[in-house]
């Protein structure tokens, strides 16, 4: 398994990352085990999660996901082995049941989710704490179309930097990354932490795939000029891209099957641009999915390309990917694609 630079933490991070949001809603306890054992054995050192999942995100769930790494940390006695990942929630509506519907990047909320997520991991400190989506009113999670808010009331950016600095201090966390975020917000978080001297963002956490390369347009730069590599979500644009959904099908056990709210990556021109997708990948005998892993992992700007699974089948064909390099070929044709059919997924 190849090893990356995670920022200038002066970690080492698998290109290959597990991500968790399936434990505890489409995945059990044992199952997540197996899942986190196989991924381990395979090499990956670098697991994600975050205090609202499993998503999608419930009152009666939340936290599980957590759990179910804590209880595997402590019965595998592991955790010196592994480079561990979660996020803080930002604000909104939609999740009333986190700390009553007042969750903002501030102080009391940030200590608060840390500790409770301390708790459930069973463990002393989480070496990537990152914030999962912005404080402010922007564009995130596919919103197009900016509309400026002058006074929307968000927790400034320098006293949430303030807070992780003094959780850095305190040992509970020991760097900060930051996930759907924008260029804007990334730069001035690295501008207040070198202006005052605090911890830099060492990693952002923003959905790329072949459907959604918005990445490259203004933070790509960004993540290789200041050290902030991207920590890749959704790469399989939630398993559209293994092409098992095409032409209205509809796997029982499948994501986008029993959650409807799923819908990010299968409207008609993402449903387009995938099937030429897939079939690009059945001309040169290569698997689809794995193609848009080795794709993603590949980018210079990826520090590590986030992989999920329900079954160890589908985490076995996903790690395999680390083994896949496309020749030039297939990447033109991948271009080519692309330009036809640019981010038909944002």
């Amino acid at each position: 398994m190849q090893r990356r630079p995670l920022g200038n933490s002066g970690i080492q991070v698998s290109a290959l990352c597990l991500g968790t949001m399936t434990f505890g809603q489409q995945n059990t306890e044992a199952e997540a085990h197996a899942q986190l054992d196989r991924a381990l054995a395979a090499g990956i050192n670098f697991i994600d999660t975050a205090e609202m999942y499993p998503v999608p995100p419930l009152a009666e769930t939340q936290g599980l996901t957590e759990r179910y790494i804590g209880t595997w940390l402590q019965s595998r006695r592991c955790r010196d082995r592994v480079v561990l990942a979660s996020k803080v929630a930002g604000p909104g509506d939609w999740l009333p049941y986190l700390r009553g519907g007042r969750n903002r990047l501030d102080r009391a909320n940030i200590e608060t989710a840390l500790d409770a997520s301390l708790q459930r991991l069973q463990t002393d400190w989480i070496d990537l704490y990152q914030l999962h989506w912005p404080d402010r009113e922007t564009n995130y999670f596919g919103k197009l179309g900016y509309t400026h808010t002058a006074d929307d009331q968000s927790v400034p950016l320098l006293e949430t930097l303030e807070v992780l600095t003094d959780l850095i201090k305190a040992g509970k966390i020991r760097h900060i990354g930051v996930s759907n975020e924008t260029p804007w917000g990334l730069m001035r978080f690295l501008a207040l932490a070198d202006q005052h001297g605090l911890p830099r963002m060492v990693s952002i956490q923003n959905p790329y795939s072949l459907l959604n390369r918005t990445f490259e347009i203004g933070l790509a730069e960004i993540a290789l000029r200041e050290a902030c590599g991207l920590l890749a979500y959704s790469p399989l644009a939630f398993g559209v891209l293994s092409g098992k959904y095409l032409h209205g099908q509809r796997p029982a056990s499948g994501r986008i099957t029993l959650f409807e709210r799923f819908s990010r990556y299968s409207n008609p021109e993402a449903e387009c641009a995938t099937a030429e997708y897939v079939a690009l990948a059945r001309r040169h005998g290569l698997d689809p999915a794995q193609m848009a892993l080795a794709w993603v992992t590949s980018r210079p700007f990826t520090t590590s390309n986030i992989i999920g699974a329900t079954t160890l089948e589908q985490l076995d064909s996903d790690l395999a990917s680390i083994d896949l390099v496309l020749d030039e070929t297939v990447i033109a044709e991948i271009e080519s694609i692309h330009t036809s059919q640019p981010n038909p997924a944002p």
